[in-house]
């Protein structure tokens, strides 16, 4: 497995090493972005000799215990660190627990490493990502040996979730806290849409991580499973009438409760083209999930819905708007994602820069409707204040990816660059492995610029507002391009 370099998680970056800058043409954006990194050294704990956790973690300070929603979902803004912060012993922590019939629990302690029980939850399961942030990290920083080292401990582990959950209905039935929407309103949901689609994709990447190895078998192996499950979630919980996926009861009926699980879909690119304009029209209808802030966790025209939030019945939560992103980009709609994106940005900020005397902050959950963050009426220590590993997908992972457009494969070196508007923006100094890169769009005097710096020839794909594409190769150096002369 990858070993962990002990050198930076103090929060300062020293001169050898730093985070990469962007430019953008709001600087509050960029300030955020900033204050993002600035804050995170904060969240990085030693482990107690007891707890037997191999590294340093990311965990918000006042955190008792890890949870693997969130040390997974943190990987995916860690990996544009420039290898400051390591995001694969996160991962390695809970690899390293696994039981010997395959288990990984979902929650340990700090304090001594066991795990944490749950009456709601007793074989505490929690969504099963670990294949997909694992794509993604090799994308991001290239080590191959990491996925033939983890690959016997993510195949066990999808081993015991299907024994463990599946039934005879080739189906996965988890309590809802497995689902991290506990108090959503779906009464009588036995096999919910969003773990079943999550199992769904934790197949596709494993399929995907064995063909990054060569590994035909099991390519072969999940790519059957994954198939299996698309059928069956495509037959039981789709409802054409109403254009979204539904969760199923202990019959196999449709539990007709529109919540934000009904997305995960989208990013398992389970739907054709047919169904998939149906679901992603939800996203734009301000009566179901297109309200002011992308996007709440139960649709608008719901009886439940609350636009106090009331914990998952309206709250916007970064990682749930981070999966509808990458799903809408699935299904080429990037210029829709990035308007997402950047409306989701706003309300960040506006609680970071608030009225008067107050401090700013970030929250883990957000208002529907308004600026503010969410709540739920006796939940006291909900949300969390400055919850980076929510919060970070959107200012840092979101910022690079979706609003300058950014999307980059270190293995493949390929840099793809969807320019969504001609304006002043870029990233300067972004670690592709031993290759810094910057790459920047300003305006000359000749027209729009945009200015290339490598130390090492890399690949670069620029698609200017969907009219123009160009694949071309970066050699060392300095170098520029008319956008105009494309």
């Amino acid at each position: 497995m990858e070993t962990y370099t002990d050198e930076a998680p103090a929060g300062a970056s020293t001169a050898k090493r730093e985070f990469p800058s962007i430019h953008f043409y709001d600087q509050d954006f960029v300030d955020v972005y900033n204050q993002t990194w600035a804050w995170s050294g904060d969240f990085w704990r030693k482990p107690t000799v007891r707890s037997k956790f191999g590294s340093k973690f990311f965990v918000h300070p006042e955190s008792t215990s890890i949870t693997q929603f969130d040390s997974i979902m943190s990987t995916f803004f860690m990996v544009y660190s420039n290898r400051i912060y390591q995001p694969g012993p996160q991962l390695d922590i809970f690899y390293e627990k696994q039981e010997a019939n395959g288990a990984i629990r979902c929650e340990y302690s700090i304090k001594d490493g066991k795990p944490v029980s749950s009456k709601d939850n007793p074989e505490l399961v929690q969504p099963p990502l670990f294949a997909w942030a694992e794509y993604n990290i090799y994308h991001k920083i290239g080590n191959k040996k990491r996925i033939r080292d983890v690959m016997p401990i993510l195949e066990k582990y999808y081993e015991w979730l299907e024994e463990t959950f599946q039934d005879e209905s080739g189906l996965y039935a988890v309590p809802l806290t497995a689902t991290m929407m506990p108090n959503a309103p779906r009464k009588g949901c036995y096999y919910p849409v969003d773990f079943n689609t999550q199992q769904a994709i934790n197949a596709l990447y494993m399929a995907q991580l064995g063909e990054i190895l060569n590994d035909k078998e099991i390519s072969f192996r999940y790519n059957r499973q994954f198939f299996s499950l698309k059928t069956r979630i495509n037959n039981l919980m789709w409802n054409d009438k109403d254009g979204i996926y539904y969760d199923l009861d202990k019959k196999q009926e449709q539990v007709h409760v529109k919540t934000i699980a009904s997305f995960w879909p989208l990013l398992a690119e389970l739907p054709n083209e047919e169904r998939s304009e149906k679901l992603i029209a939800h996203l734009s209808n301000e009566k179901t999930f297109g309200v002011e802030n992308p996007f709440p966790t139960l649709a608008a025209d719901e009886e439940a819905f609350s636009d106090r939030g009331t914990g998952f019945r309206g709250s916007v939560l970064s990682p749930f708007t981070f999966m509808v992103v990458k799903g809408l980009e699935k299904y080429g709609k990037y210029e829709f994602a990035r308007e997402c994106s950047i409306r989701h940005m706003y309300y960040i900020l506006d609680t970071l820069h608030p009225e008067g005397k107050e401090k700013g902050k970030v929250w883990e959950a957000y208002l529907p409707r308004k600026d503010g963050h969410a709540q739920w009426p006796g939940k006291k220590d909900w949300p969390r204040a400055d919850y980076l590993p929510y919060v970070g997908l959107a200012t840092i992972a979101l910022m690079i990816e979706n609003i300058i457009g950014l999307y980059v494969s270190l293995p493949r070196k390929t840099v793809d660059w969807i320019v969504p508007t001609l304006e002043i923006m870029g990233i300067e100094s972004l670690s592709l492995k031993r290759n810094m890169i910057t790459i920047l769009s300003n305006k000359s005097g000749r027209g729009w610029e945009i200015r290339l710096e490598s130390e090492k020839l890399y690949y670069f794909t620029i698609d200017v507002l969907g009219k123009k594409r160009k694949t071309l190769p970066i050699p060392s150096g300095k170098c520029s391009m008319l956008i105009d002369k494309l």
